[in-house]
């Protein structure tokens, strides 16, 4: 649409106030009981932090401040919509989903993940996405499975 039309002052201005949607995944939307509680937080946060701005006078600045918390509610509310609850696992036989899973690496280093969903995970806090490739060999193995992760081989050690 032209600016023309519009009752921003520019381009640049309607252009701060149509961000594009964050992306949503093609997988399916696992969460564990925290990963949705997280949601669920997170779009409150977007939503209280799209209402802060809304007694701003200045309609292009309005725009401009509620921009990024429109798009988060948007996005939030998506994945709080289509989350899909798994239980944690009923067993430590096989890697499952919520499995924290122990590892040693070929060069001998040992790691320690959580395997949850896309949204709450976080290698640096010891969290993988159960989409990942580390996490897809090592879904249904068992401890003293051997698996080959990119050019690497790892050992399962602990299943928690």
């Amino acid at each position: 649409m032209s600016v023309a039309f519009t009752k921003e002052e520019s381009a640049e201005t309607a252009s701060e106030t149509l961000l594009p949607d964050r992306p949503i995944s093609p997988h399916p939307n696992l969460v564990t009981e925290g990963g949705l509680r997280a949601l669920e937080s997170q779009l409150q946060a977007a939503r209280d932090a799209y209402e802060v701005v809304q007694p701003i006078d200045d309609v292009n600045e309005r725009r401009r401040q509620s921009a990024t918390p429109l798009r988060d509610v948007r996005y939030f509310a998506e994945r709080v919509r289509t989350a899909q609850v798994v239980p944690p696992p009923s067993s430590n036989d096989t890697v499952a989903f919520g499995s924290t899973v122990t590892f040693c690496r070929d060069d001998g280093r040992m790691q320690k993940f959580r395997i949850v969903g896309e949204d709450e995970a976080d290698p640096k806090t010891g969290s993988i996405s159960y989409v990942s490739p580390v996490a897809r060999s090592l879904m249904g193995k068992a401890v003293g499975d051997v698996v080959g992760s990119g050019s690497q081989e790892i050992q399962i050690t602990t299943i928690e």
